[in-house]
This record gives structure tokens, sequence and C-alpha cells, in this order.
């Protein structure tokens, strides 16, 4: 048989690569002379980063840059040389990521897209065709107005001074001007990758739904939301651009909105991005089962995420699936689902996942008999 191993990240015990390996591992005891081919997937969030570069078998390139509160931090980007010309990649959470600030220090009304941006710029420097900016994780709700000023655009209040970092500083927008926009960005196509669909405003908005994660209180919300419809409304009048309706502009507190409307972007769910990248359709042609997962498999899960995608190619190319996860709570059709959790106990599967993936791989090996899989 020829498997291909195609999973997410399990959030907190093993990154993709190290769930495809495990699997590899157990499976390989009992039936060694099956072939692999490991593919290692993300839908945009974070580990997309990752996922790219090692499909792309580019290289990761530190960055220092401003994070989400203003203080410097250690960042990344990508580049890699893809079929049509060098490839830059973009991980938001890197440079603005929830993870960058502890919980009592959270605040969407204050934090800033800026080192997003600067990340933006520093690939750049590196003369790519194609730029891919992955959205998942974010820590702020500016709409992409930090990023913007970071590539140089002016986003001014009534008396002419650039506004304040973050997403509450937005009511003071009174205008836009993007002479001195970076012009690198006219001659590279943008792709903006991303794992929701969310509209900028409203009660599916991005202050709505991920605002109170983030840190906003009920009263933050109502005033963010009003902040970004304001933001919207000024880029509409100064730019010609109306994106208030979008579908993914409210991604990453109104990053995708940003990217759209300052860097030309295209709004792409992440997994397709990152299947596409990692020429997914053409692997599985070759398969004879394939292996996808990740921590928690819920209804969430088959809405854009890393399984879902993997399920929509296998069931066109009719090649069975085996889910792998931490824990489980849906079953999507035709799939069989394997938890971690179920198997070995939660407390166990979190503390030694790599030892469970690859025991219980072992275990499904020895049930295996036809290369239809079974």
């Amino acid at each position: 048989m020829h498997l291909l191993l195609a999973p997410d990240k399990f959030r907190g015990t093993l990154t993709a690569r190290q769930a495809a390996e495990a699997f590899e591992t157990g499976w390989r005891r009992v039936r060694p002379g099956d072939t692999y081919d490991l593919a290692p997937l993300a839908d945009g969030g974070e580990g997309t980063l990752e996922a790219l570069v090692d499909a792309l078998a580019g290289e990761i390139v530190p960055a220092r840059v401003t994070g989400p509160l203003g203080e410097q931090v250690d960042a990344a980007f990508g580049v890699a040389e893809g079929p049509n010309g060098r490839i830059a990649v973009v991980e938001m959470a890197r440079a603005s990521g929830l993870g960058l600030i502890s919980k009592p220090r959270r605040d969407p009304g204050r934090t800033t897209t800026y080192g997003t941006g600067e990340l933006i710029r520093y690939a750049l420097d590196h003369d790519p065709v194609r730029l891919v900016v992955c959205i998942g994780g974010s820590g702020t709700n500016d709409g992409g107005a930090g990023m913007a000023q970071a590539l140089g655009a002016n986003l001014f209040d009534a008396a002419g001074a650039a506004i304040e970092p973050g997403g509450r500083a937005l009511i003071n927008l009174a205008g836009i001007d993007v002479a001195l926009l970076d012009p690198r960005l006219r001659g590279v196509k943008v792709t903006v990758a991303s794992d929701v669909d969310n509209p900028l405003c409203g009660p599916s908005g991005a202050s709505a739904v991920y605002g109170p994660q983030k840190g906003a209180s009920p009263d933050d919300v109502r005033q963010l939301d009003l902040a970004l419809a304001h933001l919207a409304a000024v880029v509409n009048r100064d730019l010609g651009i109306d994106l208030k309706d979008e579908r993914g502009a409210g991604a990453a507190g109104g990053l995708g909105f940003g990217l759209v409307a300052f860097c030309g972007a295209r709004l792409r769910p992440g997994i397709d991005v990152v299947m596409e990248a990692v020429g997914l359709p053409a692997r599985l042609a070759r398969a004879d089962l394939v292996m996808t997962g990740e921590g928690k498999l819920d209804h969430q899960s088959l809405h854009g995420k890393v399984p879902a995608g993997v399920l929509r190619l296998a069931g066109e190319a009719e090649v069975p699936v085996l889910i792998m996860c931490g824990a489980a709570e849906v079953t999507p059709p035709g799939a069989q689902v394997w938890a971690l959790a179920e198997r070995f106990g939660l407390e166990t599967a979190l503390r030694e996942a790599r030892r469970c993936m690859t025991e219980l791989a072992a275990e499904l090996a020895e049930r295996v008999e036809e290369p239809a899989g079974s």
C-alpha cells in the first residue's frame, strides 16, 4: 500500500509533521513494506507558514517587528521558489497574534497589526512574485489599519495627524492617503489564506464573533464594530473600494479587509491554498489510503479546516480516509475516526501524544488487509 499522511497540527501536543511521522512509525512496525508520502497541512492559521515552507522546500527568515502592543518581538516569514517564481509567506500570528499577549493585557481596542505590515515589507525585500498572508490566530481588531500604516499608507484624523494604534482609534479616522504606499505591492500577487469567512461588521463580524476572546467587553464590541464600519466607509469614500459585505473581510479582526483594500489581495480558504501548494490532488491520485486529522474533531472541522479539505479531495479521488484526532465530537460521512483520548484516556493522550499516535497507528495497520483499506 501507498499511504498519504496529511494531518493538521494537534494543538499543544504535536505539529502536523510530528503527527505524520508518529503515524508512519507505528504503521511501519506492522507493515514495513508499505510506502509513505508525508504532506503536513494547515488551514491558514498557526502552522501554515511551516506547512507551506516545508512543501515548497523554502527557508524561514527571522525578523524583529512591532508586536501587537507596541513592543518589539521576534517573528519570521518564509521564502521559497515556486513553479512560477519566488513566493513569500507571512503568518500574521508571528507578529500580531493572540499568543503574544498575556490574558490580563488583552485589549483589541489597543492592539495593532503594524508588525504584520513590517513582516510584509521585509518579505517584499526578497522580490517575490506572489505573497501569501496567513491570518489565523489574530490578537487584533484594527481592520488592518496598522498593517497599512507600516506599508506607507497615511490614515489621519481631523487634525491631519496619524491615528493612534488599535481598533478603538479607527473612529477618529478622517481620511486616507495611499500616495506613499509601498509601490512594490503593485507587482506582487497577494493571496490571503484564512480559515473563516466572516464579514467585517455586524452580528457575524470580526468584533462580535472574535472580539470577546481577544479581551473585548460587550461595550468594547459595540465600539469596535462601529469603528470598523467607519473604516469601511472611509475606505469606500477615499479609495473607491466597497468591502462592507465581503466574505472573509472580518478575518483576523478585519485584517482580511485591510489586505484587500490596501494590497489588492484575494481572499481564499487557507486549506485550499495549502493543498494547492503541496500538490495534494496529484499525491492523492497515487495513494491507496490517506490519513488526516487534528487535535479536536468537531463541527468546525467540517467547515474550512484540514479534515474537511482532505475529505473533499479524497472523495473525488475515491481514496479511503482515516481521521486521527485527540478527541472526537463528530464522525464525518465517508471516513473512519480514531480518537487518542478514547483509546488511551484524555490525560495520557495529552501528555504522551506521540506515543499514543504511534501505538494506535500500529493497531490500525494490523486491521488492514486490502489496498482499498478496511
